[in-house]
């Protein structure tokens, strides 16, 4: 089952072979020479803005699984098919007579996407959504993120962002000029097994972070990596500061359609006076389980959005029209399946959350504590009582967990991330004793990891 796992494993990462190669190993003499010629001028260097990015963790793990070939938990995204009427409705729109749907379409957004998204929104924040200013496609919510922080943040302005977080937020706050605050979560408890909801914001210290420089704070609902849904409570704690300081809210709710236990999704903008300081920002590739489909959308006001129109069409311009007609008729049949058991967004939320309650299983059997996720299809594992047999100290500086996530990947071939990737510098050592496994994969995935992971003890 490893072998079989592994080869799909190393299809998908081989077909980035070639890029990833080229960024990576760096080996072509044409490439080096263009490098030592541009070294050597005081002009062609990089511009201001990403002179501080640094290699992000994707890099690096993803070289390691081109290296060692493991069974794949680290990278999210899923290892099935996806909808049969979403991938037709891609064919049927390359395929379509109407020439149209293979050229280039609205900049903002397609016309049959923005007005389903718009009738499907309204009906979610209970209020109109208008499909014409109230709604960008993006190429994935990616495109999302850059264009609500780049088209709000100028150089001085202060960016609230809760740790663990997505790790584009820093970069993106910083090529932007802005200065990033970091709040953790941390855990109201400890024990064997815990839940997401027990990873909270401390009021007074969350309430220390905002003053008249801050112009945004990042909220990320459903979490990633903690699987954390944002309770309503939680939630107006943070609309009022918002309210008081007069800050922008940036949702990332990429993972809105996969709760779990019976979990509310509370969406900020449907929070008293929170819609017209709120921008909303989804995801096709996490609805629909299409990831390399690369299409995300933003909603909010219609003076705050348009920042974001700005960017975008000085950035972008268009996305891929018979993708977004594809997505469009995805939520047109979906739309029509709401709250029956037909609806692939329940459907996908009832598989992953028997997935879940495997994968937790196995860790707890692997000797790891589980924090159990409350949404989103990753979780995080504190490993510190199998980890005490392990020499962190290789003189490299790195946190522990990225020690143990490359001697996972390479050593036991299973890959995984390590959090602290999510964190400041200086928080970082708050995920020292956690690894995060991503468990939207097939059973053939999850049998072979479970079988890497029954044995972990004994090592």
């Amino acid at each position: 089952m490893q072998n079989i796992t592994r080869s799909l494993s190393s299809y998908l990462f081989n077909r980035q072979l070639p890029i990833v190669n080229l960024l990576l190993n760096r080996t072509d003499k044409g490439f080096h020479s263009q490098c030592d010629r541009r070294m050597s001028s005081k002009k062609l260097v990089a511009a201001d803005l990403i002179k501080d990015t640094e290699e992000n963790v994707w890099v690096e793990f993803i070289r390691l699984a081109l290296e060692h070939d493991p069974v794949n938990l680290g990278q999210g995204f899923p290892d099935f098919k996806a909808p049969s009427h979403v991938t037709k409705a891609l064919c049927d729109a390359v395929l379509s007579d109407d020439t149209l749907l293979n050229q280039y379409t609205r900049g903002y957004g397609h016309p049959r996407l923005v007005n389903v998204l718009s009738k499907y929104f309204a009906k979610l924040v209970h209020r109109s959504v208008d499909p014409q200013t109230e709604i960008l496609v993006t190429v994935g919510a990616y495109e999302s993120l850059y264009c609500a922080i780049l088209g709000n943040v100028n150089p001085g302005d202060e960016v609230v962002i809760i740790e663990p977080f997505f790790d584009s937020y820093e970069p993106m706050v910083v090529m932007a000029g802005g200065v990033p605050v970091f709040i953790p979560l941390r855990p109201s408890k400890s024990g064997s097994i815990i839940s997401s909801d027990d990873w909270v914001l401390d009021p007074e210290e969350l309430a220390s972070k905002f003053n008249s420089k801050t112009k945004a704070v990042i909220v990320n609902t459903p979490h990633n990596p903690l699987g954390k849904v944002f309770q309503r409570h939680e939630l107006e704690m943070i609309a009022d500061l918002a309210k008081k300081w007069d800050t922008l809210v940036i949702m990332d709710e990429v993972y809105e359609c996969i709760v779990f236990d019976g979990t509310e999704h509370v969406r900020m903008a449907t929070l008293p006076g929170m819609w017209e300081r709120t921008l909303t920002i989804g995801s096709a590739g996490k609805t629909f389980s299409i990831t390399g489909w690369k299409v995300g959308w933003t909603y909010g006001p219609k003076d705050l959005i348009a920042h974001s129109f700005a960017l975008h069409q000085n950035c972008i311009y268009t996305n891929t029209t018979p993708v977004q007609e594809a997505i469009a008729v995805g939520f047109e049949i979906e739309m029509e399946r709401l709250q029956t058991p037909e609806c692939y967004f329940i459907e996908l939320s009832a598989m992953l959350q028997e997935k879940r309650d495997r994968v937790v299983r196995m860790l707890q059997d692997a000797g790891m504590a589980p924090v159990v996720p409350k949404g989103g299809y990753f979780i995080l594992a504190d490993y510190s009582q199998i980890g005490k047999k392990f020499d962190f100290n290789d003189g490299s500086g790195r946190p522990k967990d990225h020690m143990f996530s490359r001697w996972l990947t390479i050593e036991k071939k299973l890959a995984a991330i390590p959090p602290s990737s999510f964190y400041s510098l200086s928080h970082k050592h708050l995920a020292e004793n956690y690894v995060r496994f991503c468990f939207i994969k097939n059973d053939l995935t999850l049998d072979a990891a479970e079988e890497i992971l029954f044995h972990l003890k004994d090592s």
